[in-house]
């Protein structure tokens, strides 16, 4: 493999919030200049998806969920669970970043590998959001291709400092779906949900010890699962500096970790697709080059 990895990006991906709004919502207009000026997207520049249908997104969501966010009338109390306000602006994201990793998901069966610049919602559950997350990227791109045949089994590796709850929910009675989430024990959601495979960490995990414990996990899900597809949420949130986080990863850990889960997936020949997740720190130059390191690692990984 040569060919930099397909990477996903739409000017909707920033939606406009509001003044003060904690949610580092330009981080992905940042991450995408970034990745334009160090060339990582290739010379045909990004692929460009198309906003989600609805049809779609009932694959995953209940429709009056679906609907209540694309016509601006859900209840206050799901606004307020989301954290985002509902508008237009923010429901086009959704339905942006969304369709997003449905692309990256179609390309990655293509050629391998792909990543999106935003996606990994995964606390958007079946009939609301929750925590930033409108639309379960993720479990809608999964319900998709499942439904058009283009794969049987699709594994979840959800590394986010927070517990993918959203994704467990949505899969918990399904079994074409193995949802693992390895996640800080004592950090949001305060209620967990029962993915396939929960790891719990400690406060303070460094990389050495993140490192060691997904390395005894994941050849082993590989083999056992036997995905025909894997999406890997590269959250950057379990690092030591992330203001919503509890462990203590590093830059040079978070590149160690991409770079075992994307190349474990490409060494048992399995299409892998990256999508962001997390990541909250107030520098949003240095949040968008730690959001960079997925993408940096695949182009890294495709030119060996």
């Amino acid at each position: 493999m040569s060919a930099p990895p397909p990477i996903v990006h739409h000017p909707a991906f920033r939606a406009e919030m509001p003044a003060g709004h904690r949610f580092p919502m330009d981080k992905f207009s940042r991450l995408a200049a970034l990745l334009e000026a160090e060339r990582v997207a290739g010379p045909d520049g990004f692929a460009r998806p198309e906003p989600v249908d609805v049809e779609t997104l009932c694959l995953a969501h209940s429709e009056d969920y679906v609907r209540g966010v694309i016509e601006l009338s859900l209840p206050p109390d799901i606004v307020r669970r989301i954290g985002m306000p509902n508008t237009e602006s923010v429901a086009t994201r959704a339905r942006a970043a969304t369709g997003g990793t449905l692309l990256a998901a179609r390309l990655a069966l293509e050629r391998g590998i792909a990543c999106n610049t935003a996606g990994g919602s995964h606390h958007a559950a079946a009939d609301a959001g929750a925590g930033f997350c409108v639309f379960n990227d993720v479990a809608v791109a999964a319900r998709r291709l499942l439904a058009e045949g283009a794969i049987g089994k699709a594994l979840v590796v959800d590394l986010d400092v927070h517990q993918g709850d959203g994704t467990a929910r949505i899969f918990e009675n399904d079994p074409s779906v193995f949802t693992f989430s390895m996640h800080a024990e004592k950090n949001f959601p305060h209620r967990k949900a029962s993915s396939d495979l929960d790891i719990e960490l400690s406060d303070g995990t460094d990389d050495g010890a993140y490192l060691a414990k997904l390395e005894a996990i994941l050849p082993a899900l590989l083999i056992s699962v036997r995905p025909d597809i894997v999406f890997f949420n590269a959250g950057v949130d379990p690092h030591a500096d992330d203001k919503l986080g509890r462990l203590a990863l590093t830059d040079e850990g978070l590149a160690r970790r991409e770079a075992y889960v994307l190349g474990a997936c490409l060494s048992s020949e399995i299409p892998v697709v990256g999508v962001i997740g997390g990541g909250y720190d107030a520098d949003i130059d240095r949040l968008a080059a730690r959001h960079a390191i997925l993408h940096r690692t695949a182009k890294s990984l495709c030119s060996l």
